[in-house]
């Protein structure tokens, strides 16, 4: 038991600890504001909810937009530079919430977050494939799906102590609070983190957006991706105005289940990234997908046969049922673009990948909206159908992917206590990853 536990330690170069604290802070920020900006928006500075919306939505929109840009930006000057671009735009973004009285200053203050989140991610991602071993990879996104996780959670539970419509300081304290863990992180990622020592073909003009559009097993893998975003994790958005109006779930009770589902991925992450090693990637995705249906299914019983608390605790069930695929998906789709990734291009794969989540979460609340408002049971049914077709999608990609990357690579054994450092590589040394 002892020498399983030892080897659930990442073991991961000082660097992507590093960049894992960071994003650990970053998450922490979005958290005290994801959600209350609606709130902020309409009750505080009086915006009406269709135009609040909207503003919201714009930061979706501008992502995808500025992605690709900036996933080309990260492959000519490097990711450290980018992502610190990316986190002065989101500081500035947020920030900028704490003077908005009219709309446009709103969409104005949402496209510049916009700016931020399209460099941020495609940025941060080529980082840790860049200073992280290709066997070490699937522990690198795992242990980025916990901070994240964790982050987000403590976040809303810091934010949700401060915030009050009665007082307006409150939300300036928490965007302002919120920009300041970007600025920190900035501060840090210059300080402590190098770039990674491989530059592929960064500086020249060598490698375009074609060459990544004619990697078919890339593009089958984005598509299975988009597919998975749209029919599971959009489902969150719906999943608390289906409790509340269908289940007669209070809000405290809503609060709990996503509590819940946050501390079953932090718990479970990192011991399921561990036992994914040597199994097939696409026969682990396709299960995920047998998961989240599973969790989709329960939601319609959850005011059809039970309501109150009784829900609630169903509803807990099924979350936690989604949180094992969360870490199912943690463990192999992040690595897998990583391993797939032509070095020269690592930013522009990072930034499609990116724009497949982007474009599933866009997608999954529209469309389920409408379909919420129609028959408030039929979405969950629909979604849990797609979540079916998403496995096998899955599982047919397979024999288009290499033979050596079909299974998840399985990580040497850590050294005895006496052997004394780890004997991962230094930050920076480049590590792994052929072009495809």
């Amino acid at each position: 038991m002892i020498a399983w536990l030892r080897s659930l330690d990442p073991r991961l170069p000082r660097s992507v600890y590093t960049l894992q604290v960071g994003g650990l802070f970053n998450a922490f920020g979005n958290g005290l504001i994801l959600p209350f900006l609606f709130i902020y928006l309409y009750n505080v500075r009086g915006i009406d909810t269709g135009t609040v919306g909207l503003i919201v939505a714009t930061n979706a929109i501008v992502s995808m937009v500025a992605g690709p840009a900036m996933g080309a930006l990260v492959d000519r000057v490097g990711g450290r530079a980018m992502l610190g671009a990316s986190l002065v735009f989101l500081a500035a973004g947020y920030a900028l919430f704490t003077i908005v009285t009219v709309p446009w200053q709103g969409f104005f203050a949402s496209a510049v977050t916009g700016i931020g989140n399209g460099g941020f991610w495609p940025a941060q991602s080529t980082l840790i494939a860049g200073l992280t071993p290709a066997e070490r990879r699937p522990a690198a996104w795992g242990m980025q799906r916990v901070t994240m996780n964790l982050g987000i959670g403590l976040g809303a539970l810091v934010g949700g102590l401060i915030a009050t419509t009665e007082n307006t300081t409150s939300f300036a304290v928490l965007f302002l609070g919120d920009a300041a863990t970007f600025l920190v992180y900035l501060v840090v990622l210059f300080a402590l983190v190098p770039e990674p020592a491989h530059g592929g073909a960064r500086g020249s003009r060598s490698g375009t957006y074609s060459d990544v559009l004619r990697h078919r097993a890339f593009l089958g893998l984005l598509g299975v991706n988009t597919l998975f975003i749209f029919a599971g994790f959009s489902g969150f958005e719906l999943l608390p105005v289906y409790a509340k109006n269908e289940a007669s779930v209070g809000e405290q009770a809503i609060g709990i289940v996503f509590l819940v589902n946050t501390i079953v991925i932090v718990l479970a992450q990192l011991p399921i990234t561990k036992l994914s090693e040597g199994h097939r990637r696409m026969r682990t995705l396709a299960l995920l997908g047998i998961l989240w249906a599973a969790s989709w299914l329960l939601v319609p019983f959850a005011g059809w046969w039970v309501t109150g608390a009784a829900a609630a605790l169903l509803l807990i069930v099924a979350m936690s049922v989604f949180a094992i695929g969360e870490c199912l998906h943690g463990a192999v789709y992040g690595p897998l673009v990583a391993d797939l990734a032509d070095t020269r291009l690592v930013g522009r794969y990072m930034a499609l990948s990116a724009l497949s989540w982007q474009l599933g979460f866009a997608l999954g609340p529209a469309i389920g909206g409408f379909v919420l408002g129609g028959s408030p049971v039929a979405v969950w049914f629909g979604a849990a159908a797609l979540c079916v077709a998403g496995s096998a999608c899955a599982l047919a990609l397979e024999a288009a992917l290499p033979q050596r990357l079909r299974r998840t690579p399985v990580a040497e054994p850590p050294p005895p206590r006496s052997a004394g450092a780890s004997e991962l590589p230094p930050a920076g040394v480049p590590a792994g990853g052929t072009p495809q």
